[in-house]
């Protein structure tokens, strides 16, 4: 048993760590100039990986914290296809297109919002400037099932994409009023009857929990009907409530939030449910069946972690396109600009529409690794890491074993001179657990307006 009442002290604002340094270290210092340089050193012989952002909701669910933009003009839509076409036009001037694509991931947005005819339009124009997809790529896209018909999956299935992911978030009727998202679980199991039946042979449905009105009960009753649709992925997330950064955040009345102690309750609730009906944790908020790919990753020790979450394509240069799209290097994060007409405006420039990013240091990298690979396989390899930068891991980070002193006393970690490996317990403060590596976490101290609650 669990004393979660205890463990509810870490319940602190700290970031999730799909990227090191996190976003809040990107600056308008690393621009356009910075980005072609850093594209232009890129190796050929290293694969590609796609993030195209496709912005555009119907309305606001209140829980998002995505870019989205709210429209029901087609006229947004037509008009931003040829704004991706401008941008990949741009990119091809300095980026080998011809290089292979082991992945390619559409987000929002709701891409499906866009219509069937438009996504095939917009796939036939990326495969016209990246030719080389690997015949073993990873093609995804995230769909909302209130959105998304037989031809849209056509449409998908014609693109080459073989993952699907479905959005969604509680089946609780209260729950969905509150978030301002009313999808009864039909129409999911009907979107999910489509992808099936078009072959699709993996599909993710994203869960969250910390929403308004949720209970332990109510979500007990979210997973077991979840647990009916037989997706082959589970993806739960801690809802992060962020109102200071974005607006429809602001329409949840917060004393309708469950507790940090609650939270706990269902998360440790979730992971047993799941590995009880087959599946496996997969880093912090995943769970995939034991034939899946994402946790076989784990075994190999090949799992990775970037902006779209878990994955086992690493070792690809991830190229971000489209309205506040995120792209990774390695040793560069870069972001397009948030405001349409800022992006519009560059690309019309015939430049790139970059807005801010970040140059690695070599302090960023060495930490990087240790924070990805602990939030990845709640282990750390110490001697890899070791190997890897030619450091002494207990002198370069003494403060962060200092500070993970207290994790140790709680029984939470083990550190020795091998390894640093969680318990149970502790994988599902992971994120605390990594934080003593972060070298940028002192200017947020007493800041509760940083980063969503870990707990």
């Amino acid at each position: 048993m669990i004393d979660f009442e205890r463990f509810t002290k870490y319940s602190k604002p700290g970031p999730r760590y799909t990227s090191y340094p996190t976003a809040l270290e990107f600056d308008e210092a690393f621009d356009k100039d910075a980005y072609i340089k850093e594209l232009q050193a890129q190796d050929s012989a290293t694969p590609l990986s796609l993030y195209f952002h496709l912005p555009f909701c119907r309305s606001a669910c209140y829980f998002c914290g995505c870019n989205v933009v709210f429209t029901s003009k087609e006229e947004k839509k037509i008009r931003y296809i040829d704004y991706l076409k401008k941008e990949m036009e741009i990119l091809s001037k300095y980026l080998d297109t011809k290089r292979e694509v082991i992945q390619m991931h559409f987000g929002g947005g709701t891409p499906t919002f866009f219509t069937p005819e438009q996504l095939l339009e917009v796939i036939r124009l990326i495969q016209s400037y990246f030719p080389n997809f690997a015949k073993d790529a990873e093609i995804s896209c995230e769909i909302d099932p209130r959105f998304f018909t037989t031809e849209h999956m056509r449409s998908l299935k014609e693109g080459g994409f073989n993952r699907i992911s479905f959005g969604v978030q509680d089946f609780d009727p209260k729950v969905q009023e509150a978030v301002h998202r009313i999808q009864p679980y039909e129409i999911t199991q009907g979107a999910i009857d489509i992808a099936r039946e078009a072959g699709i042979a993996s599909v993710n449905v994203d869960l969250i929990y910390g929403l308004p009105y949720q209970t332990f009960e109510s979500f007990q009753k979210t997973l077991s009907l979840a647990r009916k649709l037989d997706a082959d992925r589970f993806a739960v997330f801690n809802y992060a409530h962020v109102p200071w950064l974005k607006k429809t955040m602001r329409k949840i009345d917060e004393t309708t939030l469950p507790s940090p102690k609650t939270k706990l309750e269902i998360l440790q609730y979730t992971i047993d449910f799941f590995e009880q009906n087959g599946y496996k944790m997969v880093g912090m908020d995943h769970f995939a069946k034991p034939e899946d790919e994402l946790f076989l990753a784990i075994e190999k020790g090949e799992l990775h972690r970037n902006f779209q979450g878990y994955t086992t394509k690493g070792g690809a240069d991830l190229i971000g396109i489209g309205l506040t799209s995120i792209g990774e290097g390695r040793s560069h994060y870069v972001q397009n600009f948030k405001d349409m007409r800022s992006y519009e405006e560059a690309l019309d420039r015939g430049e790139l529409p970059t807005e801010r990013g970040v140059k690695l240091t070599q302090d960023d990298l060495i930490r990087k690794a240790v924070i990805m690979e602990l939030m990845s396989n709640f282990k750390l390899n110490i001697p890899r890491i070791e190997k890897a930068f030619g450091i002494d891991f207990f002198d370069y980070f003494k403060e962060a074993i200092d500070e993970l002193q207290a994790f140790q006393d709680e029984g939470l970690v083990t550190i020795s001179d091998k390894e640093i490996a969680t318990d149970a317990t502790g994988a599902m403060l992971i994120r605390n657990i990594s934080m003593p590596f972060d070298a940028y976490m002192h200017k947020f101290q007493g800041n509760q307006k940083s980063f969503s609650k870990t707990v």
